[in-house]
């Protein structure tokens, strides 16, 4: 196999954001299997975001002519601009092979696209010694930066739903992105006793909070392939997520713990059944487990080197 040079490119190189993570983790296996990466002269550009990184993606077809481009579909590609965006439209028509996180993607593209789309499930590994999950409350956290597209006080509001009884706590993990964000997080912290938002922490924390956490809720609106959801899998902390593209992709359309995006009442009883149905929450840790063999670290690798097979 001859290595090759590669060009990593991510328009957010912020490793605490799920681009900047996928691509520090991309990076390492890139490393593993002989390839070293390079910032220019590449023999392959590996892009993420359609859109976001469509003046890389041109700049490097003019200077690297011949040379092929794998793009990496992020969920606002997949649903939203792929279908409206004419930058990443022509993304789409310079690259010559696709990445994909979860299969319900391959719904949204081009058959003549899908011919050339690589679904890459994104790995994780548990901590090695997380602490235990604490045994006076039902701990629930949610993870991710304070942004519309993860409607963030979607769990907060289904606090109020619940019974005055009821022992979930929530834990919110993630930095407010602007100033309304952080105002509305902060007052909600102020007012409402069972939510705690702790801002953005260090990694160790997050999957430390994680490991310990009853269940993980993810309330999104689109995601390409929520990090923090095969997180949770290797964690075999039990998913309540939000019915959108990734979470059907990754847990199946039959998975019982969906609910409609910003649906309220509908995670409420989520909640509610989680912390007192021992069988329905049994049912979630059996399913989540089930799915650990999809994470594993060495299946993501053999991806990648199948995918780049082509040009060794």
């Amino acid at each position: 196999m001859r290595p090759l040079k590669i060009q990593l490119h991510t328009p957010f190189n912020h490793t605490r954001r799920g681009n900047g993570i996928t691509a520090d983790r991309w990076a390492d296996i890139f490393g593993r299997l002989g390839h070293t990466l390079v910032d220019h002269g590449a023999d392959v550009l590996v892009a993420l975001h359609a859109k976001h990184s469509h003046a890389e993606i041109l700049k490097f077809k003019a200077e690297c002519p011949g040379r092929p481009v794998v793009l990496a579909l992020t969920g606002t590609d997949i649903y939203r601009d792929v279908q409206t965006d004419e930058e990443a439209q022509l993304s789409v028509r310079l690259a010559d092979r696709f990445v994909v996180l979860q299969p319900h993607a391959l719904t949204q593209l081009a058959p003549v696209y899908r011919e050339r789309t690589h679904v890459i499930y994104q790995s994780a590994v548990a901590p090695a010694s997380p602490p235990p999950r604490p045994s006076d409350h039902f701990r629930a956290c949610v993870i991710g930066h304070l942004r519309e597209v993860k409607d963030p006080f979607r769990t907060a509001e289904a606090l109020h739903l619940l019974p005055a009884d009821s022992r979930v706590r929530v834990v919110h993990l993630g930095s407010a992105l602007d100033p309304a964000m952080h105002a509305r997080a902060e007052q909600e912290a102020r007012t409402n006793p069972r939510y705690e938002w702790r801002g953005e922490v260090s990694r160790e924390e997050t999957l430390a909070t994680l490991a310990s956490s009853h269940v993980m809720v993810l309330t999104s609106i689109m995601e390409g392939g929520a990090n923090v959801l095969t997180e949770a899998i290797a964690c075999g902390t039990p998913a309540i997520v939000s019915r959108m593209g990734a979470s059907l992709g990754i847990l199946g359309p039959e998975y019982p713990g969906l609910f409609d995006v910003g649906d309220t009442q509908a995670l409420a009883g989520l909640l509610h059944r989680a912390e007192t149905d021992a069988e329905f929450y049994t049912g979630l840790q059996q399913r989540c487990k089930a799915g650990q063999a999809l994470i594993d670290p060495a299946r993501e690798q053999q991806a990648w080197a199948d995918l780049l097979a082509a040009w060794t």
